[in-house]
């Protein structure tokens, strides 16, 4: 039985199946578990996630109860729920991906999507089904008054489900995500809206990346529950409970960043980038190809900074990252085709024999990654809306001499945005004319604002993140 326990869909390891049976596992991939796996570790943890692939599914049925601690597998303690593939399709991509992730960074077309019918209804009843799958499984898990550390939307129903299972237990709740305005949030069926919020109200504290978000929860509680919100201390009370509001803005951990990008990997890479882009100056982007990161519009951006500024033409490269994600799913396939094409676009208006305005990088490589930021004179991050964004944090600290173009819609801008180039995310042609003042910014003063960026990315790392919510829970 464990003391303190932590779920979410992914977990910390993944497993892939070769043709011949052969399981071999590496790190999970997401920012999540980044940042909780060496706290997990640190402090016995047992961390409960779903099967993702048939490879997951393979190890997980060869562990006793799911347990792949248990079955000899080097994962720190570890439960790994086998869930139906057709329930957890449903529940993740249909609801958790296609409908809570569209809802929170408003990103339908409301003219024509969404619609809720007898289809969503079956759906529904998936993400209900998955969330029970967790919430007995960490009842199962636990030991009396344990404390359960329960993430992110996936998850939105388990606290009130194993409140009811294990009214012993302190639970929390935390959203990775940012939160739906009520008039937003209100797309939603009227009792889909009431019983997501009623199950995150199961929780003891219900956790934010900002007070923005925050309080967009604690607004749609009052306009859909009629909950009783008190702003000042932080508290909604509904159906004879009070559930604490937290806000812990997650940042990173500066010694194990530095740690793994001085790696002989890492510095392969730094290499082989210094001979591709010569003495041109770098301006970085890394991301998933995720509808909110706004790709394409930083493309255009760029395309109009070179329109603007033909002094640049050949001094200048723009190195972007752009990880496919979610292709599952018809919107993302679509929006990956369109930031290819973009660059592409790009490529042949600018490009000259001796000079690639444009690189664009759709290979999973982190070490990569890690090089570009050591490397970057300029980090862009412009999402339409991000809970917080990390690479808007590991950037400055990888490459303080850096300026920082920053979307005013990232959580991070609560924290950054004094030392960064802020930006309306929907305004190109203003993000071109940051993208400029990076360029040529004076020295000293990229060097002042990269120590102040450095500092307050790194003033919530993950073990004190985690532990703050711990202490919260008494």
């Amino acid at each position: 039985m464990s003391g303190i326990l932590v779920a979410s869909n992914r977990g910390p390891v993944s497993f892939t199946m070769s043709e011949g049976g052969a399981l071999s596992m590496r790190r999970g991939g997401g920012g999540l578990v980044s940042g909780l796996s060496e706290v997990s570790k640190e402090l016995d943890v047992l961390w409960v996630c779903a099967a993702l692939s048939d490879g997951d599914r393979g190890a997980v049925r060869l562990a006793p109860g799911g347990r792949l601690d248990q079955a000899g597998y080097e994962t720190g303690a570890l439960r790994m729920l086998d869930i139906p593939p057709a329930t957890f399709q449903r529940a993740y991509n249909a609801v958790a991906n296609s409908t809570l992730w569209f809802v929170h960074h408003l990103l339908y077309d409301t003219p024509n999507r969404p619609h809720f019918d007898a289809r969503f209804g079956r759906e529904w009843e998936s993400y209900q089904a998955y969330n029970e799958a967790f919430a007995m499984a960490l009842a199962e898990e636990a030991s009396h008054g344990a404390k359960v550390m329960v993430q992110d939307y996936h998850l939105a129903l388990v606290p009130a489900m194993l409140r009811s299972e294990r009214p012993d237990l302190r639970v929390s709740h935390f959203s990775h995500t940012p939160w739906a305005p009520p008039e937003y949030f209100g797309l939603l069926p009227d009792e889909v809206a009431a019983e997501l919020l009623e199950g995150i109200l199961g929780a003891d504290q219900a956790g934010f990346l900002t007070d923005r978000w925050a309080g967009a929860f604690m607004d749609c509680c009052e306009s859909v529950l009629d909950a009783r919100v008190e702003r000042a201390g932080r508290t909604v009370t509904h159906a004879g409970r009070t559930t604490r509001i937290g806000v812990h803005g997650l940042g990173v951990d500066g010694r194990a960043l530095w740690e793994r990008a001085r790696e002989p990997d890492v510095e392969s890479h730094m290499a082989a980038l210094r001979e591709l882009v010569g003495d041109r100056r770098l301006i970085v982007r890394i991301d998933r190809t995720e509808l909110s990161k706004n790709i394409v519009r930083g493309l255009i951006a760029y395309r109009e900074f070179l329109a603007a500024h033909p002094e640049w033409h050949g001094r200048v490269v723009h190195l972007a990252f752009a990880y496919p994600s979610r292709h599952d799913l018809p919107e993302y396939r679509e929006y990956t085709a369109a930031v290819q094409r973009c660059a592409s676009e790009i490529e042949d208006e600018y490009a000259t024999e001796d000079w690639d305005p444009l690189i664009l990088n759709v290979q999973d490589d982190y070490p990569r990654s890690l090089a570009a930021y050591r490397l970057a004179d300029v980090m862009l991050v412009n999402p339409i809306r991000d809970g917080m964004n990390l690479v808007a944090k590991e950037g400055p600290v990888l490459s303080p001499n850096s300026a920082l173009v920053l979307s005013r819609e990232a959580g991070a801008a609560a924290e950054l945005g004094a030392d960064a180039l802020l930006v309306n995310p929907y305004d190109v042609s203003a993000t071109a004319r940051a993208i400029h003042e990076g360029l040529v910014m004076p020295e000293h003063e990229r060097a002042v604002r990269g120590d102040r960026l450095a500092r307050l990315a790194t003033a919530l790392p993950p073990q004190r993140w985690f532990a703050d919510q711990l202490a919260a829970l008494g």
